[in-house]
């Protein structure tokens, strides 16, 4: 059981304000909290050292310096930062009989994880449109996605992230929270903070229905009209081989759309009013840590120049 922590002096209008948060974690089930530690730990290392060769790949590697391998190197960037920004203290919390966090602690938390889990997401968008230029208009692909519009892409994705997380991030600030102190969750992010909040959260609801249409629904629906192109084209084709180069050149980020867009829609395209803390727990293991260790094996596996890339990295090591 987590026992609520004394709240501190700082006050406001009479009213004790927080200055720490207890992060709930898996607390409910003490009797997993070795095997949880023990998985996540692996699964934080894997996510690591699986992202950051391919960012050494990419980096090191001239023939790897193309649209699709650029948005990769996005992507594994901001897994990173994403996995990163919480699992330190999730594991904490996992050898610890209480897990607490300070307030700016939160908040830059917050921050930190909404602006990589967001940025992942648009950078989705992008790189499906990036597989729907190269299948539908193969003859114009390097007009259509020149170094320079991806450039712009990807700079677009993490500059309008930024500036969405900053809203969401300073709407938060100016909220008031008096107590109770424990966070439903084994990290902080926007839904089980509302709840805690002693003043209005209206504003703040609304920006999260806004940023759910945005991100959730409106991202998907792009990603699936890029992909209805690509279906389309690839049935067009007239031979088999054909089909199966235009495939494969997809397979992998259809899977990993598929894998992250599912534990979105089941944690949070709702109300914050109807916020469930186990759906939420689960969600946010599958795009915190199972989504970051999968995304380097799933573009890495299937992939005979990336893994040509890490055998010559490998090898330049040992020499």
């Amino acid at each position: 059981m987590i026992m609520e922590t004394p709240l501190s002096p700082r006050t406001m209008s009479n009213q004790t304000l927080v200055t720490e948060f207890i992060l709930q974690g898996f607390s409910e089930h003490p009797e997993y909290h070795v095997l949880l530690f023990s998985c996540f730990l692996s699964l934080y290392s894997v996510a690591l050292t699986g992202n950051l060769l391919i960012i050494l790949a990419i980096s090191f590697n001239s023939g790897l310096h193309t649209p699709m391998y650029f948005f990769l190197f996005n992507l594994a960037t901001m897994d990173i930062i994403c996995t990163s920004s919480i699992m330190p203290k999730a594991l904490e919390g996992l050898m610890s009989e209480e897990s607490s966090i300070s307030y700016g602690g939160c908040m830059a938390q917050l921050y930190f994880l909404t602006w990589a889990a967001s940025s992942e997401l648009l950078l989705l968008t992008v790189m499906a449109y990036d597989r729907y230029a190269a299948v539908c208009h193969p003859l114009h692909y390097s007009t259509m996605m020149s170094k320079a519009f991806c450039s712009k892409l990807t700079t677009g994705v993490w500059v309008l992230c930024a500036f969405n997380t900053a809203i969401h991030t300073g709407l938060m600030l100016r909220l008031n929270f008096c107590g109770p102190n424990i966070v439903t969750h084994f990290f902080c992010e926007v839904p089980p903070l509302l709840l805690l909040s002693c003043s209005s959260t209206y504003v703040n609801s609304i920006m999260v229905v806004l940023a759910d249409a945005f991100y959730g629904i409106l991202n998907f629906l792009m990603t699936l009209v890029s992909y209805g192109f690509i279906m389309s084209s690839i049935l067009k084709m007239r031979t088999v081989e054909g089909k199966k180069k235009a495939f494969s050149t997809c397979s992998s980020h259809l899977i990993v759309v598929c894998m992250y867009y599912t534990a979105v829609f089941y944690a949070y395209i709702s109300p914050v009013s109807s916020y469930s803390a186990e759906k939420s727990k689960l969600a946010g293991v599958l795009y915190t840590m199972l989504s970051p260790t999968l995304n380097p094996l799933m573009y890495t596996l299937r992939n005979k120049e990336v893994k040509a890339a890490l055998r010559k990295i490998f090898s330049f090591t040992r020499n």
